[in-house]
Order: C-alpha cells, then structure tokens, then sequence
C-alpha cells in the first residue's frame, strides 16, 4: 500500500508545490485552526516521504483541476496510515555480550544498533548541544568498546539504556528507525539527504525552462527549479533583466556565489589579449570548467545579455551518461579515463593574478563506482603529463574515444540563449560548449557567468524542502478526525469531504 501511494504522489510531483498551496488555502477555509495542529512529527515525515517521490517532468499535473483533494490527499492519508505503523517498539534487548541493541518493531521488522554508536550519539544536554545540532561527547571520553549495563522500554516510542558509569541515554522511536543500518533504510537515508537521481538524455533533452522572477520570489518554483537541476543536471530561466547584477541576485537567491579568479561573476565577450579562450569568438568544445582547482565550482550560471544574429549555439552533453555508454562500449578506456590523473594549469591576471596547478581524474567515482564528477577541459589540460611514457598512447585513445561519443549526434543537445535566458547547469555533470561567431568591432554577444558550489545548493533545496513540509505538517487528513469516506471512481480513489466540512 506504502508503494502504490508513494507512486501516486510521484506521478503528480510535479504540481506538487501548487496542489499543496491551494490545498492549504482550501482547508483554512474550511475548518477551525485548531484542528491543524495534529502530530506535527508524523506530518513532517510524511511530507519529507512525499517530497522523495518525484521530481518536477514537465508533465501535466494527474489530478483534475476540480479535485483539491484528489491522488494528492490520497497518498498523504495513506502514507500518514502506513507510518502511524511500525514505530511502536514491542521488544528491546540487548544482544553480543551487551555490544548491541535490537529493537523489535510493531510492524514485525527488527533493527541492531551497536553500542558504541548509541553512546557517540547520546541526545542528553550533557552529550548533545541542541541549539547548535552538535555533539558535545568528546571522542577522547568514549569508550569504543563499551557495553550497556541495562536497556528497557521508557515508553512506547522510546527506549533507555544504562551505562556502566550508570549515565542514562534515552532515544525516541523515530529517531532510531530513520538511523536504522539495514541497506533499505540507509539508502532511504541517502536519497532523502542527497537527492542522487539522475535523469539521464542525449540529443533529445527536454530542456526544463522556469521564469527567472517566479523562482526569486516563489519557495515552492526555487525548490522544484533546484530538484530539477540536481535531477536532469540543466535548467533554463527566462524573462531575467538584460543587464549586469541578475547573477548576483541569484546568488542571494540560493545564499552566496563562489568567488574565483575570475571574479564572483564574470564578462564572457569577445576581449583583445583574451586571458580566457571563452573570452574570444572562436568555437569552444565541450569542456567542464576550472578543473584546474581541487574542489571545482559545482554549478554554473551564464545570463544572456546580449546575443549575436550569427552562430554563438550553445551545446550541452550529459557526461555522466557519456561516461556510462563509454564503460560498457570500451571498459579499458573508462578504467585508463577514471584512474589517471591529468595535469591542469592556468596562470595569469584577472580578479588577481594567479598560478595554479592540478591534477584531476577525468572521470571521478567514489567508492561504490559510481561517476561523481567530470573533470575535462581541453584548453587548461597542461603540456605536463606526470605519467610513464608507455602509457602515453592509450590515454589518449581513450580519451578520442570518450571525445568522439562527447560529440556524437545522439549524445549533443544544441540551443540559442536569447537575451534575458539564465542558463543554470551541474558543472560536475554537463560539459558546455560554443559554436564560433563573426568577430566584429563592437561586442555583439555578452553573456555574465557566475558559480556557486553545490554544497551551497543543496543546502538552500534541504530549506526549500522543509517549507514544504511544514505546510503538510498542519494538514489532518485522519478519517477517525475529518469522517473522510473512501469510494471508489473507477481506478481512483477520492477523499469526499463530510457534509460539515463543505462549503
């Protein structure tokens, strides 16, 4: 039931900021304030399992407009029902000698929490700085190889445990279900903090487009602009003013941009003695920027100002879909690619002047294998290549071929910003180029870039997300509460309100 309705909130999430909007404004009208406030905990958990479903695709909205209270109420309900169960503890004991703890929920499922992290992770004032969400435990005052003295059931939803220097720790049901170590729920735990889907696409992107100004003053349009872009990895914004300082604007949007070399934003435009190669007309392949730095900027912003009649495309390439095409095509050349390092360099004046020296992965995975980064561009890729020469020639055959699917039809996006577009894409994920244009005595293309690091980002979308979920957390759909029936239409199911709650 859980997945069937997580599903339903999936297939609308994206209207989902609209639908919780009106049905909020709904509901106010109907019934007395004092009936919002019910279990805000559990309404809380239940808008951050809504909110994991589904990321904005463009799709038309899978309610009808009349129906404020449709699949959307219907998934909360259950999902509310679904996680109203399993958070009673039936049984806590202590297994290994007294080195873990098993907590035996009502739902059947058991949970093993060892010991030593029950003892890092006391919530105690003594133990645990609320105000700030810090440890207070020094790790030089624990012992890694302690074991509880006694644990019991404080309550339902909580357990205690004592210590041997009779310390007493005690922790809340749903705080130790959502820190469950089973795979399932770490994984649960993952795809709630860091959002790790990916859309992947080629030549067929749909590229997501948003209004610059709804984004800037709309909570639930900057979260669904920010879910995209950490999904699909691009997101065009429109109608932005065509003069300098929109970027900034963003910036405070999201919280701050990251400074550079080049400035917190920069002039891409035709320049004489260009210190850049973006800086002139001439064709620019696809790159990611500033590899040259150990933690490169993770997005970018390019806001169109002006824009030339001739040539000046832009062309976009998913490079973690590349780079999975390239791992089956020719294993050997993404092994060569992912585990050699490059040398990157750039030197000279800007901002100030600067010197700087890297050595990246062009493609970078983490411990799970999973591609995390690309790190290509041509341009700074340096004339020192601290390798053995015989493997010299294989890196650059892998590196032709992972260029070659770069560059492929099927694989290349291409399209024109126009002045007021905002550009805003992962440059960890998607290489960027530029088709040439005619070079001229007077500018006749002029774009402002700007970046911002994706820890930056993806705190700003945790912020946006919460809003949210406040929202639902004063909503109560409890039919023992609201006398919610449950016919059937067909295939779906609708919420009708009881005749005391109609207008």
């Amino acid at each position: 039931m859980l997945e069937a309705c997580l599903s339903a909130a999936a297939a609308c999430a994206n209207c989902l900021p609209r639908r919780l909007r009106s049905l909020r404004s709904e509901l106010h009208d109907r019934i007395p304030s004092d009936d919002f406030n019910i279990e805000p905990k559990r309404w809380r958990s239940v808008a951050h399992a809504l909110l994991r479903t589904g990321v904005p695709g463009g799709r038309v909205c899978c309610l009808g407009g009349s129906h404020s209270l449709g699949a959307f109420s219907l998934a909360v309900l259950h999902t509310t029902q679904q996680l109203s169960m399993g958070l009673g503890i039936l049984k806590v004991e202590a297994l290994d000698e007294g080195h873990l703890v098993c907590v035996k929920w009502e739902d059947g499922s058991e949970s093993s929490y060892p010991c030593v992290w029950l003892r890092d992770n006391c919530q105690c004032p003594q133990c645990f700085l609320p105000s700030a969400g810090a440890r207070r435990l020094l790790f030089e005052d624990l012992d890694v190889n302690i074991v509880l003295k006694k644990v019991a059931l404080a309550a339902p939803r909580k357990i205690s445990i004592t210590w041997p220097d009779e310390h007493t720790s005690e922790y809340e049901a749903e705080w130790l279900k959502k820190r469950c170590f089973s795979e399932e729920a770490r994984a649960v735990m993952r795809a709630d903090l860091f959002l790790p889907e990916h859309q992947y696409w080629g030549s067929d992107l749909q590229l997501p487009k948003m209004p610059f100004e709804e984004i800037m003053y709309n909570d639930e349009s900057a979260y669904k602009w920010l879910c995209t872009l950490k999904k699909v990895g691009i997101v065009l914004l429109t109608g932005a003013a065509t003069r300098q300082g929109e970027l900034n604007r963003l910036g405070h949007r999201i919280g701050f941009l990251r400074l550079t070399f080049y400035g917190p934003t920069w002039q891409v435009q035709d320049k004489a003695d260009a210190n850049n190669v973006a800086y002139t007309t001439g064709r620019l392949c696809f790159h990611t920027d500033y590899p040259v730095l150990q933690h490169p900027p993770g997005v970018q912003f390019l806001h169109c100002i002006k824009q030339t009649s001739a040539g000046g495309e832009s062309e976009v390439v998913d490079g973690f879909h590349v780079s999975n095409k390239l791992k089956k095509q020719n294993p050997e050349a993404y092994q060569i690619l992912s585990s050699t390092a490059v040398d990157y360099v750039d030197v000279g004046v800007d901002y100030c002047d600067f010197a700087v020296h890297c050595k990246q992965r062009i493609i970078d995975i983490d411990s799970r294998g999973q591609v995390i980064r690309i790190n290509y561009n041509n341009a700074t890729r340096d004339t020192v290549f601290d390798i053995p020469a015989e493997k010299v020639r294989s890196f650059y055959a892998a590196l032709k071929e992972f260029n070659d699917l770069l560059n492929s039809a099927e694989h290349k996006f291409t399209y024109k910003l126009k002045p007021g577009d905002i550009v805003t894409f992962d440059n960890w994920r998607v290489l960027h180029g530029r088709q040439s244009y005619p070079s001229c005595s007077e500018v006749t293309r002029h774009l402002e870039g700007a970046y911002a690091d994706w820890d930056v980002v993806m705190s700003r979308l945790r912020l946006l997300r919460k809003k949210c979920a406040k929202w639902l957390e004063r909503l109560s759909l409890y039919q023992t509460d609201w006398g919610l029936t449950m016919p059937s239409f067909g295939s779906t199911c609708l919420p009708v309100l009881p005749r005391k709650l109609e207008r």
